[in-house]
């Protein structure tokens, strides 16, 4: 499942993050790329060893906690350090599959169930730099305006198209999951959709309430 998550940041989010990342000192992108897909990417990438930067992908990482619609569709257990890309000057990103396993540092070693890419720069601020996610259905191309991002399983391949002109700035993460399948998330999804309208037209939910319950004592993983 493909989710789009709109107003992730707002304005003052926005120019505070903008603030920040224009003081980093970036590095090449491959540095942290897989083995597999080093030699697909370039682009920049802000020095993550930095407190700073560090800071500001903390200060991602609560955005998106507080938002409902993220923590059902990714029922996340862990979220992975926040990584701030930059592309210009014909930067792209082929085709490419994350590693299944991130990590290895000091925060120990995660599972990639999801993958999320925040937008922080307008879709106007570049040509080109569309997230292309190859879904079973085709790709879906995504462009995103700056502060909403895009939720999707790491399983899936994807790249960033080249940059032709200006700037394209962008935060991405991956989620372990406490629910590791993919469908059954999708499951979960659609049951708290149903609840949430139910609820919202007067409907007892009492019944869903049980089965979301019981599907999760099923499936979850601690």
């Amino acid at each position: 499942m493909l989710l789009l998550l709109e107003s992730v940041l707002d304005a003052a989010d926005l120019a505070l993050v903008g603030r920040e990342l224009a003081q980093c000192h970036w590095r090449d992108g491959a540095r942290t790329a897989g083995s597999a897909a080093r030699h697909a990417k370039r682009n920049e990438q802000a020095d993550h060893s930095r407190d700073s930067v560090r800071a500001l992908g903390e200060f991602v990482t609560r955005a998106l906690d507080r938002r409902d619609d993220f923590q059902i569709a990714a029922r996340p257990k862990r979220l992975s350090p926040i990584l701030f890309n930059r592309y210009r000057d014909g930067g792209h990103y082929g085709a490419h599959v994350d590693n299944a396993i991130m990590g290895g540092e000091a925060g120990g070693q995660m599972r990639s169930d999801l993958a999320f890419t925040l937008f922080l720069s307008p879709p106007e601020a570049c040509s080109g730099g569309e997230l292309v996610i190859e879904e079973a259905a085709g790709e879906k191309r995504v462009k995103l305006p700056a502060g909403s991002a895009v939720l999707y399983p790491a399983t899936y391949l994807h790249r960033v198209e080249p940059v032709n002109s200006g700037e394209r700035l962008a935060a991405i993460g991956w989620v372990q999951s406490f629910i590791r399948s993919a469908e059954q998330r999708e499951v979960l999804w659609d049951l708290e959709q149903a609840r949430l309208a139910m609820a919202q037209n007067g409907v007892a939910t009492l019944r869903i309430d049980r089965a979301i319950a019981n599907l999760l004592r099923l499936w979850a993983e601690l």
